[in-house]
């Protein structure tokens, strides 16, 4: 798939189901992203596809089976919103960093896909809540490269 030139095309690759739970569309939010018109889409598509789908099937959807809903806080990054958001010190890391996690259509330097999500688990909210140690039960879920 190439990366996408029309607001139709890139509905359509926002359609992209890539779990029994998860749509690419769920993924692609950034505020960095909306505040600053830094379009969020990837260059390449399929990696991007590949890479969460199985960030989507063998780490998200086991924390649905176990734990129950899941919201998406943070996820994919285009290189250029990851790049700004570490030059203007808005959390991201450097883009070599994020090659593989973050920034899901790029390998990082060893070659490896991955994906990364920062999820909120509502079943953990009362827990942080109760106990005050900090965190809306945050979880950065990035599993091993691939």
């Amino acid at each position: 798939m190439r990366k996408p030139q029309s607001m139709k095309a890139l509905e359509e690759l926002g359609r992209i189901r890539l779990s029994k739970n998860f749509f690419m569309r769920d993924f692609l939010h950034s505020e960095i992203s909306q505040f600053y018109s830094i379009p969020n889409i990837p260059e390449d598509p399929d990696l991007a596809i590949e890479a969460g789908t199985r960030l989507c099937e063998e780490v998200l959807e086991p924390l649905m089976t176990r734990f129950g809903r899941l919201s998406i806080r943070s996820a994919y990054r285009s290189a250029a919103v990851n790049d700004f958001g570490n030059r203007n010190n808005l959390n991201c890391g450097r883009n070599e960093t994020n090659f593989g996690g973050h920034i899901w259509d790029r390998r990082d330097a060893q070659g490896a896909m991955g994906a990364t999500a920062c999820v909120v688990v509502h079943a953990l909210i009362p827990y942080y809540e109760a106990t005050g140690l900090g965190g809306t039960g945050v979880v950065d879920s990035r599993p091993p490269a691939i």
